[in-house]
């Protein structure tokens, strides 16, 4: 960003920071409602805007409540979709029922992957989701997803992720930077999770500076694993090194150096790469645009993200199209499964 759209930025995240300390003041004093749902809820969010390594860790954490036969819902605000004022049961847990235009590209993402884990809702009143949920869906337990700034619902386990490659979002309140909050905010945080903490040369001082703010809590580290690739609408895995090479990529998410420093550590360099603002939709034009300079480039294939695949299903490729699958991994994971564990079953 430019020193003069700092300049002229500054005031806004000014006036920003002023309104943002109001609202947790007015909850912190009984002066908003936190309302408790009837079963025990989990929630995992950000300081900053998007691109943490949120997502996988939800799928994480609802593939560890259903191992104990927890019946999981996520409520979610489904970003990026058709109508987000509306509500959508994305999946009730046994069947997917919508779309990704419908539902949002990260919640059908999870609704795939979950698919007889965990229900799935998007829906910006988590609120209303939740109680409808609970007479509708006979909900054990909820994962509240990018639920960390959402003071109104309560919460049993409050889960913070921090990126180890941008953990503060330039350091500046949106809309200067991206932090959502100021870091003081990590005082809620009943634990973080540092995500790509193996793309990050900074991770024993970022290390220490969480455990100040958030004292005796627990910090976590992890990482982004790769399953392996599968072509666009296929569901077998192959092993990275099996992709036509050369190579291009593309993706629409947050932290698109994520994806691409994930490639070159798998033996894959693009000979072109393209990205798009998170959460984008596609046109079709826009994937005949990308194959041509792709294969201008020399490319025998092209490359994408699993969050990016969802919203291309019925785009047609003329290059082979490839979706990179990816989990997380996280450091002294029994650590946190005891906490998830207890949570989800108070």
């Amino acid at each position: 960003m430019s020193s003069l759209s700092n300049v002229m930025l500054s005031p806004l995240s000014a006036l920003y920071r002023a309104v943002t300390q109001a609202r947790l003041a007015a909850y912190n004093r009984g002066l908003l409602p936190i309302t408790k749902l009837a079963a025990p809820v989990i929630s995992i969010g950000n300081l900053t805007t998007g691109g943490t390594g949120k997502t996988p860790l939800v799928e994480w954490v609802c593939r560890m409540l259903a191992r104990k036969q927890r019946r999981v819902c996520i409520l979610t605000r489904g970003y990026g979709r058709l109508n987000p004022a509306s509500r959508v049961l994305v999946s009730d847990g046994s069947t997917v029922l919508t779309n990704a235009v419908e539902a949002g590209d990260e919640p059908f993402l999870l609704a795939q992957n979950l698919k007889g884990l965990a229900a799935v809702i998007s829906d910006p009143n988590r609120i209303a989701a939740g109680e409808w949920a609970l007479n509708n869906l006979d909900v054990e337990v909820f994962v509240l997803d990018d639920g960390f700034q959402h003071l109104a619902l309560a919460r049993d386990l409050n889960i913070l992720t921090i990126d180890a490659t941008n953990p503060w979002g330039g350091g500046k309140l949106l809309p200067a930077g991206r932090l959502r909050e100021p870091r003081s905010g990590l005082s809620r945080a009943d634990c973080v999770v540092v995500t790509r903490a193996d793309q990050s040369d900074e991770l024993v001082s970022l290390e220490a500076e969480i455990q100040r703010l958030i004292g005796s809590r627990r910090v976590f580290t992890s990482e982004m694993i790769v399953k392996g690739i599968s072509r666009m609408n296929s569901e077998r895995l192959e092993e990275l090194v099996s992709l036509p090479q050369p190579a291009a990529a593309f993706c629409a998410v947050g932290n698109p150096e994520s994806f691409f420093e994930l490639l070159r550590r798998g033996g894959v360099d693009p000979v072109f790469a393209r990205t798009f603002p998170d959460h984008h939709q596609y046109t079709q034009a826009e994937v005949d645009s990308l194959i041509r300079e792709s294969r201008e480039g020399g490319a025998q294939s092209i490359i994408t993200t699993a969050k990016d695949a969802v919203k291309l299903q019925q785009s047609e490729f003329e290059l082979p199209c490839y979706v990179l699958n990816i989990e997380i991994s996280i450091n002294e994971e029994n650590r946190i499964i005891q906490m998830v564990d207890a949570a989800g079953a108070s």
